[in-house]
């Protein structure tokens, strides 16, 4: 296995023109930024002069963004779902047929270009909501954790860090339907068994965590969910789950259980500040107050919110209420974290009909530290002395960035706007490159691999 990108020896110097900082409410200009061994070890403010042995970053130096949510998969689907109506039901449909054509190997090449997409986004993290696990038939592999190797095997080529989050999914409906088609390959009969086989899997490689999800409440019967709390509880790792997403699946869960999504969980006792919840679209003033007084975190997605129709979420209630919020990019229907961040406030402007729910460097934070901490990396996601050497540079001269101040570029760039990024001190993108792969030319060649012609 090889990773993305190189390390200078020793300690390597970056003079930014504008970074920001912890706590601050506008970056700072001119400053030095040193590091070695993948931490940062100096950080110091008006320096006007680039020392000769530093590598000037010009633009806006941002701490590394954390994608909190991905399914690898679903960027085979990208322009394939929008010449059609219907619903995120009827969309399910087509993401369950490149689901029935991928193994490992095709997995490995498609997740590969997606986290290399990622890395040129700025992405320094991915948590990877993984349930794809057996073949088309549901048989096990003869490692019954292929799937799981080729996802961290494709974030280490391309660069980026990933906490996998192992997920449980056992039944097609809350009232227990048995899973049938596709869904075969996603279940392990119950969560022993799941967790029997999530144990099983223990990577070394310093790119990667292993957390726990729930698929959701529909997926995972509520006598189940106590078991992947514990396994999850017991290695001290983040969970996370899809919560009221749809409507539909209130409506079920109420009817069959007599309470909301949100509060079976709290009473199978999956609430809590090492828990995520993905989505939380469609909640009650009863599960904010549950969410936000158990310390929960929401995991947003706007640009798949709206793709799929799925609704506006109450960003800024569950932030008042408590909920640290991180963003994901889950179904990939765009790769770029700036236009998530800009989502959370723009669907709460179309909510409330109102401007103005959160600062700049309050999504700044959903995007880094709260999302690298939601992952479990709690070392990561600011640019401080001790933490994980991650730098994201955004030019401030392309078409969309020119003549705005660099306090207002998080309301103006794009992905394409990153030019520089280190992950743990590597060097991943430069020149707004990739160092190890040509990023289109994979995507085109794994995404032709498993889709219809």
């Amino acid at each position: 296995m090889t990773r993305a990108g190189r390390r200078l020896s020793g300690t390597t110097r970056y003079h930014a023109e504008y970074a920001w900082l912890p706590g601050r409410p506008v970056p700072d200009a001119d400053v030095l930024i040193e590091l070695a061994d993948g931490r940062f070890t100096g950080i110091t403010t008006g320096v006007p002069v680039v020392p000769a042995d530093a590598y000037r970053l010009s633009g806006l130096t941002l701490p590394g963004l954390a994608n909190t949510h991905s399914h690898a998969f679903h960027r085979a689907l990208r322009g394939r779902t929008g010449d059609a109506g219907g619903s995120f039901w009827t969309w399910r449909d087509r993401m369950y047929a490149v689901a029935g054509r991928l193994d490992p190997d095709s997995y490995l090449a498609l997740a590969r270009a997606t986290y290399a997409e990622m890395a040129l986004a700025g992405i320094t993290c991915v948590g990877e909501f993984h349930y794809l696990h057996h073949g088309p038939d549901g048989r096990r592999y003869h490692d019954p954790n292929a799937m799981s190797a080729a996802l961290v095997e494709a974030a280490a080529e391309a660069g980026i860090r990933i906490t996998l989050l192992d997920t449980c999914y056992l039944t097609a409906s809350v009232d227990g339907q048995p899973l049938t088609g596709p869904q075969l390959r996603f279940g392990d009969g119950d969560a022993g068994r799941w967790a029997d086989r999530a144990g099983s899997f223990a990577p070394t490689l310093d790119n990667v965590r292993v957390g726990a999800a729930i698929h959701s409440v529909r997926a995972v019967p509520a006598d189940q969910i106590p078991v992947v709390v514990d396994w999850a509880d017991e290695r001290g790792e983040p969970l996370h789950v899809h919560l009221s997403e749809q409507p539909a699946e209130n409506e079920a869960c109420l009817a069959y259980h007599g309470r909301t999504p949100t509060g079976l969980l709290a009473d199978a006792g999956a609430l809590g500040p090492e828990t995520t919840a993905v989505h939380a679209t469609h909640l009650t003033e009863a599960d904010r107050t549950l969410l936000g007084g158990s310390g929960t975190g929401a995991c947003l997605c706007p640009t798949t919110e709206r793709d799929l129709a799925d609704g506006i979420g109450p960003a800024r209630p569950l932030v008042d209420a408590g909920c640290p919020v991180s963003l994901g990019s889950d179904s990939h229907a765009v790769i770029d974290l700036f236009e998530e961040a800009r989502g959370v406030e723009a669907h709460e402007r179309l909510r409330t009909l109102r401007r103005g729910h959160f600062t700049p460097a309050e999504l700044l934070h959903a995007a880094t530290g709260a999302g690298h901490a939601a992952l479990g990396w709690t070392d990561a996601g600011t640019i401080a002395v001790g933490a994980r050497a991650d730098l994201v540079t955004v030019r401030l001269d392309s078409a969309r960035t020119a003549g705005v101040p660099a306090a207002g570029a998080l309301g103006a760039a794009t992905a394409a706007d990153v030019t520089d990024v280190l992950v743990d001190g590597r060097v991943v993108v430069r020149d707004g490159r990739h160092v190890t792969l040509d990023v289109p030319s994979a995507l085109t060649d794994a995404i032709g691999a498993v889709v219809e012609p």
